[in-house]
């Protein structure tokens, strides 16, 4: 398996990628939970005390039994979709780590980082978008692409979480789970459907393994680009152009903040929302 991963992520390389991260791959037949399995490989073997991660690792798995996502809400994932966790490097501090006299322009982990739910939306649907599909991200951790007759229907779904100590982030930690040729519930679709058959050779789940692990370096390299990510991910955003219930009234989506909130405006007032995962 990871030597599959490995060669059809080298015949996707090309000058404009960023640089190639040095993965810590492990692959599974069958697991209970990728999420568990790494955090499992995290406490057995943790980066060096106090440091953040410097070499990223993943867990792949061609089956889930009990995988979930946003809320703990059950996440299919039978044969023949991509399932995958992973832990980045990414570094960052906390408003109130700064407030309290850390020297933010000193350190690496000062810099402005793109939301890592935004960015690794980006780089996912960038390479989506490589087989002609128009993708959409429905705020704030589904990707989607519209059938024929108009309907937005999930493709992937994305877990971001950031791991802190010290108010510094020491690693991001992803969940990607992404349809391939596998059977999907009501409401979703599998890159085999929108690619109008089984197959279609870009279906195959290792090939597409080794395009979620370019979509994370892609978001690791565009870390520090807050703007931009944030530009490229409003570009793509879905919404179903209705109102939406918070706090009792009707707000309206503007879009989104550099920091992965959603913008929202009440006649004059205006309003981030955010999810915390």
């Amino acid at each position: 398996m990871i030597g599959t991963i490995a060669a059809a992520r080298r015949r996707l390389a090309s000058a404009a990628d960023p640089p190639p991260l040095a993965w810590r791959l492990r692959g599974l037949g069958v697991c209970a939970s990728t999420e568990r399995e790494l955090e499992h490989w995290l406490l057995r073997q943790p980066p060096a005390p106090g440091q953040p991660l410097v070499q990223p690792r993943a867990v792949l798995a061609a089956h889930q039994r009990f995988g979930h996502g946003q809320q703990g809400r059950p996440w299919q994932a039978p044969p023949g979709g991509v399932w995958i966790s992973a832990a980045l490097p990414w570094t960052t501090v906390t408003p109130s780590s700064s407030a309290q006299g850390d020297s933010p322009a000193a350190s690496p982990a000062a810099v402005p980082a793109a939301a890592l739910g935004l960015a690794v939306a980006v780089g996912l649907a960038q390479e989506l978008e490589a087989f002609g599909l128009a993708v959409r991200l429905k705020w704030p951790n589904d990707l989607l692409v519209v059938d024929g007759d108009g309907t937005p229907r999930k493709l992937a779904g994305l877990l971001p979480r950031l791991r802190w100590r010290g108010g510094v982030s020491r690693w991001a930690q992803v969940g990607v789970g992404l349809n391939g040729r596998n059977r999907v519930p009501a409401g979703a679709i599998s890159l085999a459907q929108a690619l109008g058959g089984r197959s279609h050779p870009a279906t195959d789940p290792l090939a597409l393994a080794a395009r979620v692990l370019r979509a994370l370096e892609w978001a690791v390299a565009h870390g520090g680009l807050a703007e931009a990510v944030r530009q490229e991910a409003e570009r793509r955003l879905w919404w179903d152009a209705q109102p939406l219930p918070h706090q009792g009234s009707w707000w309206w989506v503007e879009g989104l903040a550099a920091d992965g909130g959603l913008r929202l405006r009440s006649g004059l007032h205006h309003t981030t929302l955010h999810r915390r995962f």
